[in-house]
Parts: C-alpha cells; sequence; structure tokens
C-alpha cells in the first residue's frame, strides 16, 4: 500500500514539487504571520516584562502602561506599610515632547523613577550609567531614537517641555509598540518638567515581594487599602496591556485573516493535487478493490500521500521563516517563533492535508472496480 501511495504521488515529479511548495508557502505564511504578532505583543509589553516587580498598581481602569493616568505619590507610603513588601517605589510612565535640533517637535516616553538599579531597569545600557540621573537635568535615550529623531551622541542636549536635558547614556531593545522612542529620567526631574499634572503625583507604584510572602494576599491587602486604584500581577498587567492592543488595533484581526489565507492556500493546493492525482490513477486504486481492497485501504492510501505532501512541505516552510528573523529585525521588527507554534503549525498542516485527501475519497470510494476488466 505505501509503494503503491509514493509511487502515485511520485509520478508526476513536477506536480508533486507544486503541492509541497503550496503547503511550504502556506507554513511560511502563518508562521511570519504569527511570529511578527508575537514580536509585536513583546514589544508592547517589553518594560512589563524586564522590570523586575511582581505587582503595579495603578490607577482605577488604566488600559495599557502607555496611557497612563496619575494620582497622588503618598500612595507609596500604604504600599510599604503592606506585610510581604519588600520594596516599592513610585514610577512615572509619560508622553513629552522633545526639540530636535532641526527645530521639529516629536514625541517621546519618558520613564522615570528615583532608583532604576534596584528594579534592573533599563536592562541593556550600552553607554553610560543610570545612577547619574539623579545628578541633574540629564536623559538616557534608547538608540531607536535615531532613526526616528536623527543621530544623536552622549554628551549632546536636547530640549523637552523647554527644559535642556543632557543625554548622558544609551539603551538598546527598548522599544513600544506605537514606535514612540524610549527615554530614561530622574523621577523628580520629570515633575519639574510637567508640574500641572506631575508634581506630587505618580502614574504607577512598582512592588517586589518579601521572600515567601503570598502574592494573592498581599494583593488583596494592597486593593483594600487603595480602593481607588487596580492592582496587577506581573503577568496580569502583561496580558491586560497586551489585549488592548489586540482588540483596539486590528492586529488580532489581520492574524487570523492571514492564518486562515494560509490554511486555505495549503487545502486548495493539497485537495486539488491529490483529486487530479487520483483521477489519474483511478484504475490503480480499482484494481486495489478488484483484488480485496476495502476503502479503508484505499483511504490509507490517500493519507499517506497527504502526510508525505505535508511532512515535505512544513519542513520547506520553516525554513523560510527562521530565514526571514535576521532581515526583519534590520527593520525593528521581530519574529518570534517558540517551540508551540512549531508543534501547533506542525499538527494543524498534517490535519488540515488529511483532511483535504477526504475530497478525492470520495472519487475512489465511488470507483467500480469491474472498470479494471473492462477494454
Amino acid at each position: 500500500m505505501v509503494d503503491l501511495a509514493l509511487k502515485t504521488l511520485l509520478h508526476d515529479k513536477l506536480r508533486f514539487a507544486i503541492t509541497v511548495s503550496g503547503v511550504a508557502f502556506a507554513v511560511t505564511l502563518i508562521m511570519v504571520q504569527s511570529g511578527l504578532f508575537l514580536g509585536l505583543l513583546e514589544k508592547a509589553t517589553v518594560t512589563i516584562d524586564r522590570m523586575e516587580a511582581d505587582l503595579w498598581v495603578t490607577s482605577r481602569n488604566t488600559p495599557n502602561i502607555d496611557f497612563s493616568h496619575a494620582f497622588p505619590e503618598t500612595y507609596l507610603k500604604r504600599v510599604r506599610s503592606v506585610p510581604g513588601v519588600a520594596r516599592a517605589d513610585n514610577l512615572i510612565v509619560t508622553f513629552m515632547t522633545i526639540t530636535l535640533p532641526t527645530g521639529a517637535e516629536e514625541t517621546i516616553v519618558l520613564y522615570a523613577m528615583e532608583n532604576f538599579r534596584a528594579w534592573g531597569f533599563p536592562w541593556n545600557v550600552v553607554e553610560g550609567n543610570v545612577d547619574d540621573l539623579h545628578r541633574g537635568p540629564y536623559l538616557i535615550l534608547d538608540d531607536y531614537a535615531a532613526k526616528r529623531f536623527g543621530p544623536f551622541s552622549v554628551g549632546e542636549y536636547r530640549e523637552v517641555f523647554d527644559t535642556r536635558l543632557k543625554i548622558i547614556g544609551r539603551t538598546r531593545e527598548a522599544l513600544s509598540f506605537t514606535t514612540t522612542p524610549l527615554a530614561f529620567i530622574d523621577y523628580r526631574i520629570v515633575q519639574d518638567l510637567s508640574p500641572d499634572r506631575l508634581r506630587g503625583r505618580t502614574t504607577y507604584i512598582v512592588v517586589k515581594l518579601a521572600t515567601g510572602a503570598d502574592p494573592v494576599a498581599v494583593r488583596a491587602e494592597l486593593q483594600r487599602r487603595l480602593p481607588y486604584n487596580d492592582v496587577h500581577t506581573k503577568g496580569n498587567w502583561s496580558d491586560k496591556t497586551r489585549s488592548y492592543w489586540v482588540s483596539t488595533t486590528g492586529i488580532g484581526i489581520n492574524m487570523l485573516l492571514t492564518v486562515f489565507l494560509g490554511c486555505l492556500i495549503g487545502v486548495v493546493v493539497v485537495a486539488q493535487t491529490l483529486y487530479t492525482s487520483t483521477i489519474e490513477h483511478i484504475k490503480e486504486f480499482a484494481t486495489v478493490k478488484a483484488i480485496g481492497g476495502s476503502n479503508a485501504d484505499i483511504y490509507r492510501i490517500l493519507l499517506k500521500q497527504a502526510t508525505v505532501a505535508a511532512v515535505v512541505g512544513y519542513l520547506a516552510g520553516i525554513v523560510p521563516a527562521f530565514l526571514l528573523q535576521p532581515l526583519v529585525t534590520r527593520l525593528d521588527l521581530k519574529i518570534i517563533i517558540t517551540p508551540e507554534m512549531l508543534v501547533i503549525v506542525f499538527v494543524g498542516n498534517l490535519l488540515l492535508c488529511q483532511g483535504a485527501s477526504a475530497i478525492s475519497f470520495r472519487k475512489v470510494a465511488s470507483a467500480d472496480p469491474a472498470m479494471v476488466f473492462r477494454v
């Protein structure tokens, strides 16, 4: 049975190559689109994931980390007094306007804390020292800003809200979903930049739990003491931020449509190829039935053909997906391919191809074994 399956499938090598190419294209399309989707979501929460905080205190109904709302910074005292809290600090995340040397104005996202190092943040400082931020009106800027604002060097100055700030360092990988460049600044300096909105106020309180502390109990107590705020675990806050961008930007629908089209392409190509091959070799299948083969035997042949096409197409499809990873990185995009994704795409591709073989089975099942003996 296996020999017959391979013989009929490989009889026309060009057709087999077209089938494999169709499946490979579908696999590549699904892998790349899904990988870009995961890459975008990672950018949306990279600061949450990198911040060494177990709990986040936000204002009520804050939708994501970028769209923050201010509340009194004195709430920090309540947080620090809760049993199980090892450390807590205020964090300000805010959009401001930066003036470039050309005179143009752009938007920048400022992250402000009193002690960045205690939170392992920012995480990839390639030049400068975050401990120097509290020494004056200084700024550490991410390298991505060069693409939006033009080249810059440590030691240069930029104006934010008409205040001259010195660039004392650079970071990498601090990207945002909105593509707005990120910068890091001292907590009190950023309050001075926008006193009407931020003087005496913060946008988040980050919390590090003590060893052995119960996260559920600490979170419940924080919520009791701060009834007009929300308290999120790190994972919950990350999920909420990602869900916001998925539901409001349409990237989720875009990803699903692309995956659907990839599946459709794979099914159509495999179904059309197997059906054409079956029609051309209908007498061979009728012979199998004439010598006592059952419909189940016939379907096993078709399943074998579909499986071969699915496996070869899958292997040919994942190679371009991996090769594209370093290329899209140059565009400040990221294709994330996880082991789970590889397994899901493989199983899905296999099932879809095998399902497509059912179209050919209907034709073979109705074939009359007596046709073998007709002249």
